[in-house]
């Protein structure tokens, strides 16, 4: 037994960890869970856990249903907001992640976490490691009962410092958690709108990036549920304000040096950089669909919001989808890229891969770079778009799939099992939302016609 697993033991037994968490998700990134007693850690540690995997979205047909959850021991962690109760009470619990396996122990290809290691690997034969930093945006709500418009806690706007209010409180419990799990929080801020907030992640690879997302998604809605209110990472959960984006930093380091940075070059951006920005634009319409996979997604990317809709890129302007932030002087290997379309609804997992792929795919066939966009794009016409070769990102969950059935890049990375599974979920949920008749069309016409 390694190391790793030999502490992961210790721990359970020294701590009294009563139950351990097994997590992983389905292709969609909803988190799924088993839960275990100490006594069977070390079997699971060894050999993984049996379970029917044709029950989980995305997994196995009925006829091939079992799978294996093999625990992940470096993610190990205990969750802090479990006390040390008796049996009566909350008593300690940890979790920790899993990849999926088939009965052989081979990679299971419904895992969305095994798809982002796959490409991670890629990667690697290219020389590079991935590094990502998201800023998750929420909002906290009164309650998540859909029967109604959501109440706002606050009335706060951007970077506003308010008093003792509940969902300031919140946020910065939520932080505490988080460092607390080992999880280091870069910084923290109320967003742009009412009782929206945004926790910004410090840098790290992005398969850790990928399970911390999914564990502050957790510890965000967990926090909130404790305090009686909802913590909702839906992308446009209010009409008339900015909905919740993933803004991510990303970069590509070749073993201590960042591969995006060349002092020699016009704005210190190296080659590797550029043919990375030019794959995630010539790619982001295909890759829409997974960074952004829901209906409501697309209430979000629509022009008058400050979401990013036009394929672009550009030093420091919050217009373009891609943006390379200005770096303090003498920090050059902080040297990074911002792809600001995805929203905090997405599966990390998938949406990090794809997001690599693209940039790649930029870098193994030497794409060239568009000029940078050097105006509000917001308030150009169309006309001044198109004589830019500016265009849109989809502008549905449908164009999106649209965009995303003909690609042979996320048909490559995401592999035929999740690939196929995706579009006929995604078509299904398009086909719900497209019979659906809404308040709005009743309120519009009902009196009318």
């Amino acid at each position: 037994m390694r190391s790793q697993e030999e502490y992961v033991l210790r721990t359970v037994e020294e701590r009294g960890i009563r139950f351990v968490q097994l997590w992983f998700t389905d292709v969609l990134g909803t988190p799924k869970a088993i839960s275990i007693t100490p006594a069977e850690l070390e079997n699971a540690l060894d050999e993984g856990m049996t379970f029917d995997g044709s029950a989980i979205d995305g997994f196995s047909r009925v006829q091939e249903s079992d799978v294996l959850a093999r625990p992940d021991a470096n993610t190990f962690q205990l969750l802090p907001w479990h006390g040390h109760g008796s049996a009566g009470g909350d008593v300690p619990v940890a979790r920790v992640f899993c990849d999926i396996l088939d009965l052989d122990g081979s990679p299971f290809q419904g895992c969305p976490r095994h798809v982002l290691k796959r490409t991670l690997g890629q990667a690697r034969e290219a020389g590079f490691t991935f590094y990502a930093a998201p800023e998750l945006e929420y909002f906290y709500f009164a309650d998540g009962d859909p029967s109604h418009p959501p109440t706002a806690l606050d009335s706060g706007s951007y970077f506003e410092l308010t008093g003792a209010d509940q969902s300031s409180d919140l946020r910065q419990q939520t932080v505490l958690t988080l460092e607390e799990m080992g999880i280091p929080v870069e910084h923290a801020q109320h967003e742009d709108a009412p009782s929206q907030h945004e926790i910004d992640l410090r840098y790290t690879d992005a398969l850790t990036m990928a399970d911390t997302v999914m564990t502050a998604r957790l510890v965000v809605k967990e926090l909130a549920r404790r305090q009686g209110v909802f913590a909702s990472f839906m992308p446009k959960p209010l009409a008339g304000v900015q909905g919740s984006g993933m803004h991510t930093h990303m970069s590509l380091f070749s073993g201590e040096h960042n591969a995006f940075v060349d002092a020699d070059r016009p704005g210190g951006l190296s080659v590797v950089a550029e043919q990375f920005i030019a794959g995630l634009l010539h790619h982001a319409g295909e890759i829409t669909a997974i960074t952004n996979q829901w209906v409501n997604s697309y209430k979000r990317l629509v022009s008058g919001y400050e979401a990013p809709i036009h394929v672009s890129w550009a030093h420091n302007n919050r217009s373009a989808l891609v943006r390379v932030p200005v770096i303090k002087e003498g920090k050059a290997e902080s040297t990074r890229v911002e792809y600001r379309a995805p929203d905090s609804a997405c599966n990390p997992y998938l949406a990090f891969a794809v997001i690599l792929a693209a940039g790649l795919r930029g870098i193994e066939q030497e794409y060239e770079l568009a000029p940078e966009a050097d105006a509000n794009l917001f308030a150009l016409s169309v006309q001044d778009l198109s004589a830019k070769g500016i265009v849109h990102l989809p502008g549905s969950l449908h164009e999106a799939l649209g965009a995303m059935e003909s690609s042979e890049l996320l048909a490559d990375t995401l592999g035929d099992h999740v690939f196929e599974w995706f579009l006929r979920n995604k078509r299904a949920e398009w086909a719900a939302y497209k019979s659906h008749v809404t308040q709005f069309e009743l309120d519009q016409y009902l009196p009318l016609l």
